[in-house]
């Protein structure tokens, strides 16, 4: 493996478990992030991992966008969805002619990505592992969970082996795919489920475990679902996800039994609300809606495929995003009225 730093942009829940996975295992690297109690705190004092899965403190450099210099050939993107494209105005004088951007984030920013500084320099990845921001310096992680690297054309290069095994050594189960795409569309399809665990107070299990819930759930994935299928891609299963379970010719009996699976794995996490959950009743702030669920349904428009449900959800997060609804069993159910 080279030895230039890999710059990480975005220091939180993502970015802030693979850099002090990786500082502690001897790679180096530099890590970027807009809090400054928290960039101070990862420099000095060190970045507290915490939580069941294993709990260690790790030095690692780290700065604040206007303190970085210097280019780089690797840079890890772990930022919010919607803040992909200002961090790309950002990162893009420091991004080596030569160098890749590897999105380690939710949803399709791949394709974002890809517009600003071509498709030849984007890679993608899926993570699934369950992680909080819980303050300056500290990361809960939670849960094990799926961690997948993949070029976005499915070729394997060089520098995807390097990638892979890079993520091997914080997820020794991390997978090397040629079909990226597949995991990005399966979890754009449980992220829908996920952001409708987040309309009330409840946790993810308690959501995925309850018969009256499971309808709307269900309809959210098979819409997704159903837009994969006509972008071309067959999305693959991971944690309890069955993809297959939510499509079209899939009965009600193979669903319920994936969701069965859902509250399965995320009771056995110290992570029981999404992160979704806490942007709107701890943080206080926008949510990732718009680029994942929002997106979703304009792809499937341009395919003339209608997603009542998840534009729906997009406008009940919307809702609570700006005091309009309170986050309630009641607010969840609103989806299941489009049902009827």
């Amino acid at each position: 493996m080279t030895e230039d730093p890999i710059l990480i942009w975005g220091a939180g829940a993502i970015g802030g478990i693979l850099g002090a996975y990786w500082a502690r295992a001897g790679v180096p690297v530099l890590m970027v992030d807009i809090v400054p109690e928290h960039v101070n705190a990862c420099a000095t004092t060190g970045l507290s991992i915490e939580g069941p899965v294993e709990e260690f403190r790790q030095i690692v450099p780290c700065v604040t966008p206007d303190q970085l210099t210097g280019v780089y050939s690797r840079i890890v993107l772990a930022v919010k969805a919607h803040a992909t494209e200002g961090a790309l105005a950002q990162l893009k004088p420091h991004l080596a002619q030569d160098g890749y951007v590897l999105s380690a984030q939710n949803g399709l920013n791949e394709r974002v990505i890809a517009q600003h500084i071509g498709a030849d320099r984007t890679i993608g990845a899926f993570v699934n592992y369950g992680a909080d921001w819980v303050g300056p310096g500290r990361i809960l992680f939670g849960n094990r969970a799926a961690v997948v690297v993949g070029e976005i054309d499915g070729m394997i290069r060089p520098r995807t082996t390097e990638l892979h095994q890079l993520m091997q050594i914080f997820e020794p189960d991390a997978v090397l795919t040629e079909d990226i795409w597949a995991y990005l569309w399966g979890k754009l399809g449980y992220g829908a489920m996920l952001f409708a665990t987040a309309l009330s107070m409840d946790s993810m299990t308690e959501n995925f475990a309850d018969p009256a819930r499971g309808p709307a759930l269900m309809g959210l994935a098979r819409e997704v679902m159903k837009t994969a299928l006509a972008e071309g891609v067959s999305p693959k299963p991971f944690n309890g996800f069955e993809p297959s379970s939510f499509l079209p010719d899939a009965g009600d009996d193979a669903a319920r039994k994936s969701l069965s699976e859902l509250a399965f794995f995320n009771s056995k996490t110290a992570k029981t609300h999404t992160g979704i959950y806490r942007d709107l009743a701890v943080r206080k702030r926008k949510t990732e809606v718009d680029p994942q669920v929002g997106t979703v349904a304009q792809i499937a428009a341009s395919h003339g495929i209608d997603t009542p449900l998840l534009r729906k959800l997009v406008e009940l997060i919307h809702d609570i995003e700006e005091g309009r609804r309170d986050m309630s069993e009641e607010t969840f159910h609103e989806l299941t009225k489009v049902l009827a």
